[in-house]
C-alpha cells in the first residue's frame, strides 16, 4: 500500500471523494462548498472543488442557516442517502444543536431502530489565530455527552482520511471534529488505509508519566515529551483520536505502567472531557492523575489575550513535572 504526502484537509478530500465514487448515496451539503469549502477540504488534489467532479445534487451549497442544513440532512439520511454535513466551524452548529440533540442523536432509540441517521457533522473545533471568540471554542464535552453520538477527533492528515472513512461507513451519526489549524499540515496518507473509531494510538511508549490527549494538542504534548526527555523524564503520549467512544483499556493500560497521567486539552479545563479520563482512571487504577485545560474564559482577538487562552508546550512540561513532584512528596 503506497503512501503520498498530503495535507490534512486533502485527506479529507480523498476519503470523501472514494466514498463518493463507491456509494451514490453518499452526498454533502453546506455553505461553500461550491467553491472548494473555507479551508479547501472539498477540493480535489489538483485543486479542483469536487463540485466539477460530482455535480451540485451531491455537492450542495445551501443557505447560511445551520438548523435548516442539519435538518435536511437527518431527513436525507432518514430516506436512505449519506450525507456529509459542513458546519464550516464548531462554533457555527450550535445554531443546530436541537437537529443533532434532539433528532440525530435520538432517532434510533426513540423509534425502536426503525429509522437510521447515518450523517456525518463535520465541526471543526480549537481556536483560530486571530478569529476571537464565536470562532475558537472546542466543545467535543458537550457532544460527548450526548447519547447516540460518536465524536472523533483527527489529529494527523492520515487519521482525517482513515478516520473520515470508518465514519463513513457507520449507520449512526458521527460528529466528526477536525481542528481550524491544523488543515495545511502535512504528513503521509496510504489509500485504503482504516482507523477503527475507538481505539487510540500510542506516538510514544514511555515508564515514567502517560499524555493523553487529542487533536492538535497532541502534537504539543510530544514536543512536551521531547523536553521531559531531556530531563530524565520519559513520558507516553497517547492520541485518543476518538473522544466517545474512548479507548479505555489503551489509557488505563498505560496509567498502570507509569502511575502518572495528564491529560491535556485545548478546551476549557472546566467539565472539559479530561475530567471524564481522570475520574476512570482514579476509579480503577492506582495512578496518580491531573488534567490541563484551557482558563474558563472566552478567547480574545489581541495576540496577548489569545495566547492566554492557549495551553502551551512549557505549561504541560510544568504540570507533567507537577504531577510527578506531587507523588514522590505523598510517598516520603
Amino acid at each position: 500500500m503506497s503512501a503520498t504526502t498530503m495535507t490534512y484537509a486533502q485527506a479529507s478530500a480523498l476519503a470523501l471523494t472514494e466514498a463518493m465514487e463507491q456509494n451514490p448515496a453518499v452526498v454533502a451539503l453546506g455553505e461553500d462548498l461550491g467553491r472548494g469549502g473555507s479551508f479547501g477540504q472539498y477540493r480535489d488534489s489538483m485543486g479542483t472543488p469536487l463540485v466539477k467532479r460530482f455535480g451540485p445534487e451531491r455537492i450542495i451549497d445551501t443557505p447560511i442557516s445551520e438548523n435548516t442544513i442539519v435538518g435536511a440532512a437527518v431527513g436525507m439520511a432518514l430516506v436512505g442517502c449519506k450525507p456529509v454535513v459542513e458546519m464550516r466551524v464548531v462554533d457555527f452548529a450550535l445554531c443546530a444543536v436541537d437537529e443533532v440533540v434532539n433528532q440525530a442523536a435520538k432517532n434510533r432509540f426513540m423509534f425502536g431502530g426503525q429509522g437510521r441517521v447515518p450523517v456525518v457533522l463535520r465541526m471543526p473545533i480549537g481556536i483560530w489565530s486571530a478569529a476571537a471568540a464565536q470562532h475558537s471554542q472546542s466543545l467535543e464535552a458537550w457532544f460527548a455527552h450526548m447519547p447516540g453520538l460518536t465524536v472523533v477527533t483527527p489529529s494527523t492528515p492520515a487519521d482525517n482520511y482513515g478516520l473520515l472513512r470508518a465514519a463513513l461507513a457507520t449507520s449512526d451519526p458521527v460528529v466528526y471534529m477536525e481542528h481550524k489549524e491544523l488543515w495545511g499540515m502535512q504528513g503521509e496518507v496510504a489509500s485504503g488505509q482504516a482507523v477503527a473509531l475507538g481505539k487510540a494510538r500510542i506516538a510514544r511508549s514511555g515508564a515514567d508519566l502517560t499524555l493523553v490527549s487529542w487533536s492538535r494538542q497532541f502534537h504539543l504534548c510530544l514536543e512536551a515529551a521531547a523536553q521531559l526527555e531531556s530531563q530524565g523524564v520519559h513520558a507516553e503520549v497517547i492520541d485518543l483520536r476518538t473522544i466517545w467512544p474512548w479507548d479505555k483499556a489503551t489509557v488505563l493500560q498505560s496509567a498502570r505502567k507509569t502511575s502518572h497521567l495528564l491529560v491535556v486539552h485545548e478546551a476549557v479545563q472546566v467539565a472539559g472531557f479530561g475530567a471524564e479520563i481522570a475520574a476512570t482512571v482514579a476509579e480503577q487504577t492506582d495512578a496518580r492523575v491531573a488534567r490541563l485545560g484551557a482558563p474558563r474564559t472566552p478567547v480574545g482577538y489581541a495576540q496577548v489575550l489569545e495566547d492566554e487562552a492557549r495551553v502551551k508546550v512549557p505549561q504541560i512540561v510544568a504540570a507533567a513535572n507537577g504531577l510527578l513532584a506531587r507523588a514522590r512528596t505523598r510517598a516520603t
